[in-house]
């Protein structure tokens, strides 16, 4: 094997979790970074639920990926393909290898969509979207604006996901619109969710429980899409747990969400917990690989079991930063992440719940003086300006 390139620190993937790290170790003073990611666009992922509620446009979560692209940073412009951690090396799509000292694992996440029967070929058209593809988002709006009377079924999936609160937050959004319309009266709304209650923290649930309850949602719970008949327009729900439903739900409106897992060439490779979801196996504190001490991952792609969201890559870059730091030191580990994660879900358009929890969904509000459990207006200027700023002129850079 021939090597194509050495690099003492080699990250797979250009997205928020890989352009942190990068900005941040070169800021503290790491002169040899390279970065593998074959994308030529870089999206900010967490507005594309406004897009689809008509509350923000698609042009504005793209930017070029070389304007994110740290400048002292090495791009590799290739798609990962294969890891050899016991000889130190990535292996790209076209052959080219390369070798690290170490190595940062933050690829992102696979959207599954064919792990639900007939849901990637309605997807787009005859009342089917999903705000978790680019080119869908504007398409639910679409779908929402133009429904006056009808029956409209939002989904959410099993299992780990990104941002696990957008598949009810556009729910949400859709019924306020079509409250302002006059509408609501005639749309039967139909919120489909695996767990038994909507949010893991019992102070927000009851929140949300009242939100549902005010829009006059029907909330399967317990309850799982497992098929879409696009030609029919009818979705299959199958109970998943203790006082779950089982039936065929007719739509004409369709919000669906995929079930996700780690990339497949991430659960074949020897850095994976070698379970279904294929995750990379890392220790969930220091973020480093529990077999093979010079490889760290963050973002959706790592182990960890916190909601997969960028604030959650807020809080483990800079843990990922220093604990390679202390690495390449010989010196011990001493960065730990808690497991923050935030969770903004959008109640109406204009106002927001922002849940902030650790591993033990402990609440750990940045804003003390708002109760963290009830929605705000103040929260809705934050999702919609204050973050998406932040988000392209700090986090990106290195400086939050």
């Amino acid at each position: 094997m021939t090597i194509t390139a050495k690099h003492q620190i080699l990250i797979v993937g250009g997205g928020t979790a890989g352009i942190t790290v990068a900005a941040r170790l070169l800021r503290q003073g790491y002169t040899d970074v390279a970065v593998i990611e074959p994308s030529r666009k870089h999206y900010y992922q967490p507005l594309w639920t406004l897009v689809g509620g008509g509350q923000a446009k698609a042009s504005t979560t793209e930017r070029d990926e070389s304007s994110v692209m740290p400048k002292a940073a090495t791009w590799i412009k290739n798609a990962a393909s294969a890891f050899d951690p016991d000889a130190n090396t990535v292996t790209c799509a076209d052959g080219a290898t390369y070798e690290y000292d170490v190595l940062v694992v933050c690829p992102g996440i696979q959207l599954d969509w064919n792990r639900t029967e007939g849901l990637e070929a309605a997807l787009g058209r005859d009342g089917v979207s999903s705000n978790y593809r680019f080119d869908l988002a504007p398409r639910t709006w679409d779908f929402i604006r133009n429904l006056r009377s009808g029956t409209a079924v939002f989904t959410v999936p099993s299992g780990a996901i990104k941002c696990a609160g957008a598949p009810q937050k556009i729910a949400y959004l859709a019924s306020d619109y079509w409250r302002k319309q006059g509408v609501l009266k005639d749309i039967d709304v139909h919120l489909v969710m695996p767990g038994p209650r909507p949010f893991g923290i019992p102070a927000i649930a009851d929140s949300l429980d009242k939100v549902i309850a005010d829009y006059g949602i029907q909330l399967h719970s317990s309850s799982e899409v497992t098929s879409v008949d696009g030609g029919a327009r009818k979705v299959l729900v199958k109970s998943v747990g203790e006082g779950g439903t089982d039936l065929m739900l007719p739509y004409d409106v369709l919000h669906a969400v995929p079930r996700q897992s780690a990339p497949d060439w991430v659960k074949s490779s020897a850095l994976s917990t070698g379970d279904a979801m294929g995750y990379v196996e890392i220790d969930k504190h220091t973020m480093q690989h529990l077999r093979y001490p010079n490889v760290f991952s963050l973002g959706d792609a790592g182990s960890s079991p916190n909601s997969k969201t960028g604030a959650a890559i807020r809080k483990q870059a800079p843990v990922v930063v220093d604990n390679i730091d202390s690495f390449l030191k010989k010196l011990p580990l001493s960065a730990s992440y808690d497991g923050y994660s935030s969770c903004p879900i959008i109640t109406s358009s204009h106002a927001m719940l922002l849940a902030e929890f650790d591993y033990d969904l402990q609440l750990e509000p940045s804003f003390p003086l708002l109760n963290p459990t009830t929605p705000h207006r103040a929260y809705w200027y934050l999702k919609k300006y204050g973050l998406p700023f932040m988000y392209w002129n700090l986090m990106l850079k290195g400086l939050a």
